[in-house]
């Protein structure tokens, strides 16, 4: 089986490493310092499971690749409708793109039964750029649960977790989810094929949605912002308006409120990936997280006030690091 890694930063490395370890032909595709390291020495795994190493190719140009049975794609959502330069040469007739993103995916609504079936969520594939570049028919979701960082290049830290949970939009259990998760489990991972992977996105979203952007906006982690009681509330009320949201759309996960702060705040000092990216001066990832569930909410009927007020602050905030947010 023969594999790229597209976006082979944290997750993608861990991933990528993890499954050259299980004997797939792997190939990641990076950039810059982090690239020239993985060039020389590989990818190293410091984890409290047991460090590992592994040596798959390396290369900043997919060319070099060329077609695979399957893309993990671990780029930042907002990079995605411009990707498909970077894709169309890693594509056979099989080929498929399983998308490691947080937020609501642009294929969410592709061939789901209901009065929203193909609707194109336009925070999330802004004029069918997303859908140009990574086709419909060749998506696989993917949720993430397990937490990396990049700790010096080529070097990855595996803090907790390891579940990356996949599905097909239309709920089958198909060949080529369950080749994909065979390869992963065999690399030392958790790998379930969800036939209602959308229940898991709104479960991971809960915690996005909400922590993301107010860990920014407060500079705050997340056990920060559960002890402090105000902060904690809107956090609890944003997760209510979020499951409304869902709710609306026919989707409604086994799992309460309580349960999703408890396991937040066992996160202990952690900084989200979007307080992360506002401390390194890049584009946070709102519009999958934040953006689509209010313009979900205009699309449900559903008022969503809190989420609605977040969003406004947190675009502003977005907007203000600079001209490519705007």
């Amino acid at each position: 089986m023969k594999i790229a890694v597209l976006g082979a930063g944290a997750i993608g490395a861990y991933v990528g490493a993890s499954l050259c370890r299980a004997g797939a032909e792997v190939h990641l595709i990076a950039r810059g310092p982090h690239l020239a390291a993985l060039r020389r020495d590989g990818v190293r795994v410091l984890s409290p499971r047991g460090d590992f190493s592994a040596r798959p190719y390396a290369t900043d140009d997919p060319r070099e690749v060329g077609p695979v049975d399957h893309v993990f794609l671990g780029l930042k959502a907002h990079a995605y409708a411009a990707a498909g330069e970077l894709v169309r040469p890693l594509l056979h007739a099989r080929t498929t793109i399983i998308a490691a993103q947080n937020g609501i995916p642009w294929w969410y609504f592709h061939g789901l039964p209901g009065p929203y079936r193909d609707y194109r969520i336009e925070s999330v594939d802004p004029g069918g750029a997303v859908t140009s570049a990574l086709p419909l028919h060749r998506a696989v979701g993917c949720v993430v649960y397990a937490a990396t960082e990049i700790e010096s290049p080529g070097v990855v830290r595996h803090l907790e977790g390891t579940r990356l949970s996949i599905g097909e939009p239309d709920g089958r259990v198909s060949g080529r989810c369950t080749e994909f998760a065979d390869a992963m489990v065999a690399g030392g991972l958790k790998c379930p094929v969800e036939p209602d992977l959308r229940a898991d996105i709104w479960i991971k979203l809960m915690g996005n949605i909400s922590f993301n952007p107010i860990s920014a906006l407060c500079r705050a982690t997340m056990a920060g912002i559960c002890r402090h009681d105000g902060t904690r509330a809107l956090v609890a009320t944003m997760m209510a308006e979020t499951l409304d949201v869902a709710a609306r759309l026919g989707c409604r996960p086994e799992i309460s409120i309580e349960r999703r702060l408890a396991g937040a705040e066992r996160a202990g000092e952690h900084k989200t990936s979007t307080l992360q990216d506002l401390e390194r001066g890049r584009p946070m990832e709102l519009d999958v997280l934040l953006t689509a569930v209010v313009e979900l909410a205009d699309l449900t009927g559903a008022e969503a006030p809190t989420l609605r007020t977040v969003a406004a602050i947190a675009d502003l905030l977005n907007r203000q690091l600079g001209p490519q947010n705007a």
